[in-house]
């Protein structure tokens, strides 16, 4: 027993290791800060190939590992960073995205985000116009932030158990629509569905999951909805798709009601990896 033990804690360890070397880490200066990143360019990968960043939860780490999305690039063909958040005054590495307590936070992760890109797309040959971006949680905040300050950036956005705060909201002037695909589980304590005006929970007062989608449908000027609850995984959860079609240029807006579904990436009812590159394929050019 001890000897199987052993084996699996080195098969693990292996394979923790192997990934982590598929994926290895790089820095880069932005705003008088050495930012770090680490980058899944899948073998034979030609040029012009889309990219994907993937924005980790609050606390977080930018791990390949946490996110298994470098299986889904390898199957089908794009890129994948995975960038590193700062500190803020908690210690807690994290996307600045406005809460009350990151009022005192200087870093601008927008612009290193932009910084990155532009430096990805030139040092390794990828596309300029197929960049897609996901997070989780707090990455997922940051999502909803991308798409307000800078959605010509991006080709399409997929925030998973984000919110979209009320100051976003209320501030967003920019005119430039942008597809957006949110999933998120109903029972959600951390990011409630329902959202949280009176920002009970710390994090700054944001609108409910169905208003934030809602609002980013009727931005695209999406004409038509459908709502399907798709095939269950085995033991898994109920999904409802709520999808908004028909929108500008065929932009859509998608949502993913993963029905008692809590503050998860992989818990979601569906492969997440594998829903968010078959929202964000629509929009490679």
């Amino acid at each position: 027993m001890k000897y199987l033990l052993h084996s699996l804690s080195c098969l693990l360890l292996f394979a923790a290791g192997t990934c982590l070397a598929q994926t290895p880490g790089h820095t880069l200066r932005s705003g008088g800060i050495d930012r770090t990143y680490r980058l899944h360019l899948p073998e034979g990968l030609p040029d012009g190939a889309p990219l994907v960043i993937v924005l980790h939860g609050y606390g977080g780490q930018g791990d390949p590992e946490r996110f298994d999305m470098n299986r889904v690039a390898d199957r089908h063909g794009f890129a994948v960073c995975y960038p590193q958040g700062e500190r803020d005054g908690r210690g807690k590495t994290c996307w600045n995205v406005g809460y009350p307590f990151q009022a005192d936070m200087a870093v601008d992760d927008v612009r290193f985000l932009s910084e990155l890109i532009r430096h990805l797309q030139k040092k390794h040959g990828l596309s300029r116009r197929n960049v897609f971006c996901t997070g989780m949680s707090n990455g997922g905040d940051m999502c909803y932030l991308l798409a307000s300050r800078c959605p010509e950036t991006y080709a399409a956005l997929g925030p998973v158990a984000g919110f979209m705060s009320v100051e976003i909201l209320r501030s967003d002037r920019n005119p430039h629509p942008i597809p957006l695909f949110e999933i998120h589980g109903t029972e959600d304590r951390t990011t409630r569905w329902e959202g949280d005006l009176g920002n009970e929970g710390g994090w700054g007062a944001y609108v409910s999951v169905p208003t934030a989608v809602g609002y980013w449908a009727a931005k695209n000027k999406c004409l038509a909805e459908r709502v399907d609850t798709l095939p269950s995984r085995p033991g898994g959860l109920q999904v409802i798709a709520h999808r908004y079609t028909e929108g500008t240029d065929g932009n859509e807006v998608w949502l993913y009601e993963t029905v008692g579904g809590k503050h998860s990436w992989k818990e979601t009812g569906v492969d997440t990896g594998e829903e968010l590159w078959k929202f964000f394929s629509r929009y490679v050019r």
